[in-house]
C-alpha cells in the first residue's frame, strides 16, 4: 500500500440527515427519464419515435458531434414523450416502464480475447460510454483519444455522501471485472484512491491490476480532481479519464453478462428526510417512486430536492428524475423566507466558517442548512480565504478572475486544465462575495473547448 496522502486544506460541512446503512428493497418506478442537459456539451439527435417499444440498452439518441457515442434506455418499456425547454432544447426523454426488465443482448466474450477496439465498441453500443469522463474540461471522454491514466475514487467526502463500502457490498466480483475492462483501455495505470481509515471493503483493498492510493483529510479529499493533482498532475496536452465506482460495476456486468444493467444504489439524505436510507433503483427513476412518503411536512417550509450533493447537485422538482451521474438525492429547506436582522442576531443554530456565529464553540453540532445566501453579491476582492479550502497548487481567485475577463493565456497558466466546477464548490460555499464560482469556471472550460476544438 502506498503512503497516506494528507489533505490539510478543506472543510467537512456538518449537515444533518446522513443516510443510515440500511438498503431498502428494490423499487420500481412507472416512468424513467434520460436528461440530455446532464451530459455537458451534448447536442442530442433522436433515433426513435414516440410510441416505440424499447429494451434496456436500446439506443435513444446520439451525440451530434460524435455519432459513435450512443445514449441508451435504462429500462424496458415504451418511449412516450420528448420534453423540450427554451429554444426547443431537449430536456427529457421519458420512458414508461413495462416491468419486464428485458435487455438488449450485447454478447459475452472472454475479455482476454478482446482487443481495445472491440472493448470500445461494446461500451459505445451499450450506452455505458458516457460514464467515462475526461480531464481536461470535465466532459464525456472522446473514444478517439487514449488516456494517460484512468482514475477511480473509492470514497466521497461531500456533505452526506453515500458510503461506497456499503454500496459495493455483494458486488465485489463485478467491480473487479470492471477494473479489468478499464485496464485494457490505457497504456498507463488505473489508479484507485481509498480513504486511509474509512474504506474497509475487500473490493477496494484487494483490487487487482490497479495502483492503490490512500487519502485522509476533509472535503474535497474525495474529489477526483484533487486526487489526480496529488497522485499524478495533469499537464497540457495530456488526457486522463475517471469513472465512478457504480459505473465500474456496470461495466463489469456488461462484459460478464452481455447486458446494460442500470441498477444503482442511491442515498436519500438531508435534514428534510424523515428516515435517511439507501435505495436500489434503476438509473433515471422518478424521485417520487421512492421518496414520496419519506419527506418532512412542515408549515411554511418548502423542501428543495437536489439530485446529487448539496454543493454540486442539480435542483429537481418533487416529480423530477435522478440524474445519470448521481448516487444520492439531498433534501434541504428552500430558505425562501426573509430573516429578521439576518446575521446580526447571535445564534448557535447557523453554521459559519468564520466566527460570525457561536457555532465555532460547538464543533460537534450538525445543522439543517438551507439555500439562503444572506444578503447579495458583493465586490470580488482579494481575501486569501479560498486558498484555505482548495487543496491544489493553484490560485483560485486569480483563476476565476481570468475567466471573468476571458484571458485564455492566463487561464492556462493558472491551471484551468486541472480543475472542474466541483473542485470550486467549497470555495463557493465560503465565498463572502457570493460569487457563483462553479458557473464561472464552467464557462471558462467551455471557452477553452472552443479555443482548441
Amino acid at each position: 500500500m502506498s503512503k497516506v496522502i494528507k489533505i490539510k486544506r478543506g472543510l467537512d460541512i456538518p449537515m444533518l440527515g446522513e443516510a443510515e446503512r440500511i438498503l431498502q428493497p428494490p423499487l420500481k418506478s412507472s416512468e424513467y427519464a434520460l436528461r440530455p442537459p446532464v451530459f455537458h456539451g451534448l447536442v442530442p439527435k433522436m433515433l426513435v419515435e414516440e410510441g416505440t417499444p424499447v429494451k434496456a440498452g436500446t439506443p435513444l439518441f446520439f451525440d451530434k458531434y460524435n455519432e459513435d457515442v450512443l445514449y441508451t434506455s435504462p429500462v424496458s418499456g415504451t418511449y412516450t414523450q420528448l420534453v423540450r425547454g427554451a429554444k426547443r432544447r431537449i430536456m427529457e426523454v421519458r420512458i414508461e416502464a413495462d416491468g419486464k426488465e428485458e435487455y438488449v443482448n450485447f454478447g459475452t466474450e472472454p475479455l482476454s480475447t478482446m482487443s481495445r477496439e472491440q472493448i470500445l465498441e461494446k461500451l459505445l453500443k451499450s450506452g455505458l460510454w458516457p460514464a467515462i469522463h475526461k480531464r481536461p474540461f470535465a466532459i464525456v471522454a472522446n473514444p478517439a483519444e487514449k488516456p494517460r491514466d484512468i482514475f477511480i475514487s473509492a470514497f466521497k467526502s461531500a456533505p452526506l455522501s453515500p458510503d461506497l463500502d456499503f454500496v459495493v457490498n455483494g458486488r465485489e466480483a463485478e467491480f473487479q471485472a470492471g477494473l479489468d475492462v478499464l485496464a485494457k483501455l490505457t497504456d498507463g495505470d488505473v489508479h484507485l484512491s481509498m480513504h486511509a481509515t474509512q474504506n474497509t471493503s475487500r473490493a477496494f483493498k484487494e483490487a487487482r491490476g490497479v495502483k492503490l492510493h490512500q487519502f485522509i483529510g476533509p472535503h474535497p479529499s474525495g474529489n477526483i480532481g484533487v486526487q489526480i493533482h496529488h497522485i499524478k498532475p495533469l499537464n497540457k496536452g495530456e488526457v486522463v479519464w475517471h469513472v465512478d465506482v457504480q459505473d465500474v460495476i456496470s461495466m463489469g456486468i456488461l462484459f460478464e453478462k452481455g447486458i446494460y444493467d442500470a441498477h444503482k444504489v442511491v442515498a436519500l439524505a438531508g435534514p428534510e428526510v424523515l428516515n435517511p436510507r439507501y435505495y436500489k433503483i434503476i438509473n433515471g427513476a422518478k424521485l417520487s417512486s421512492f421518496a414520496e412518503n419519506n419527506i418532512r411536512v412542515k408549515k411554511d417550509v418548502n423542501p428543495r430536492f437536489i439530485s446529487g450533493d448539496a454543493l454540486t447537485g442539480e435542483k429537481i422538482g418533487r416529480d423530477g428524475y435522478v440524474g445519470y451521474y448521481d448516487d444520492m438525492v439531498t433534501v434541504i429547506p428552500e430558505g425562501d423566507h426573509p430573516e429578521l436582522l439576518g446575521w446580526l442576531i447571535p445564534t448557535p443554530d447557523k453554521h459559519s466558517v468564520s466566527r460570525t456565529f457561536f457555532s465555532f464553540l460547538m464543533p460537534w453540532k450538525k445543522y439543517s442548512l438551507n439555500t439562503n445566501i444572506r444578503s447579495g453579491e458583493r465586490p470580488f476582492v482579494i481575501t486569501g480565504l479560498y486558498e484555505k479550502y482548495l487543496p491544489m497548487d493553484i490560485m483560485p481567485m486569480q483563476l476565476i478572475k481570468s475567466v471573468m475577463i476571458n484571458d485564455i493565456d492566463m487561464m492556462e497558466k493558472l491551471g484551468i486544465y486541472e480543475v472542474a466546477p466541483e473542485d470550486f464548490a467549497l470555495c463557493e460555499y465560503v465565498c463572502p462575495s457570493k460569487i457563483e464560482m462553479q458557473t464561472i469556471l464552467r464557462d471558462g472550460l467551455d471557452v477553452m473547448i472552443k479555443e482548441f476544438a
